[in-house]
């Protein structure tokens, strides 16, 4: 019998070696697998290369792995907001590398790597910091620069439903990066509000089929509280 799902999400990630790049799920703390990126800071692995939209809030979520000193590189799209303060200290500090990448072209790499796509041009970034050293290329009158593909070891999504073969359904906006992170990973791992029975999910409303998904931890539903700037009192 096909059964996904692991008792903690601590177990789920107990093999993730040094070294592993990780796709995580996410838009701020829209969709972000708190749970799981809190696991990885148990599991203890060092010398990760982390993909994500942004480099962390606050003290929490992928913030906290970073203040860990689990990550040696993170590649996203917006590193510094108003409280990316951890990122910010490690990168003044030389201790964090960053790989910066347009959010379009961010998607699409992920994305080709599930869907087996060796490279692709695109023009957005090009003429710029972003494309040097990379190859290019005039199509059609206008100029390209030559993408890879993102692929990852693990991927960490958070759900809001899914069943024993790991299909999942996702809530609005929390479903961004998730499903081309599955794709593109060699185990996806999701954190889900609710675990139902095969068939409870109707098959018009998986967004990533349990063939993607590798792992599947159940956690409570807990309400988000935005972490307060420096400073100021909680």
């Amino acid at each position: 019998m096909i059964n996904k799902v692991v008792e903690s999400a601590v177990q789920a990630l107990a093999d993730v070696p040094d070294g592993a790049t990780i796709l995580i799920g996410g838009f701020g703390s829209a969709g972000l697998p708190t749970h799981l990126t809190d696991a990885l800071i148990v599991r203890g692995a060092r010398e990760l290369t982390i993909v994500n939209n942004n480099a962390g809030n606050g003290e929490h979520g992928l913030a906290a792995l970073m203040k860990a000193g689990c990550v040696r590189k993170i590649v996203c799209s917006f590193p510094r907001q108003a409280d990316s303060w951890v990122f910010d200290e490690l990168w003044r500090a030389g201790k964090i590398e960053l790989e910066l990448v347009p959010q379009g072209n961010l998607a699409e790499r992920i994305r080709a790597a599930g869907a087996g796509i060796a490279a692709f041009f695109t023009a957005t970034g090009y003429g710029t910091e972003l494309a040097r050293g990379k190859e290019t290329r005039r199509i059609g009158g206008r100029d390209y620069v030559l993408e890879y593909p993102i692929h990852g070891d693990y991927a960490l999504v958070a759900a809001e439903t899914g069943d024993r073969w790991g299909n999942l359904s996702y809530r609005m906006t929390a479903r961004n990066f998730g499903p081309i992170m599955c794709m593109a990973a060699r185990i996806a791992v999701a954190q889900v509000h609710e675990i139902v029975e095969l068939g409870g999910i109707h098959p018009e409303h998986v967004v990533t089929p349990g063939i993607f998904v590798k792992r599947l931890v159940h956690v409570e539903r807990v309400r988000y509280k935005p972490t307060a700037a420096r400073g100021e009192e909680q």
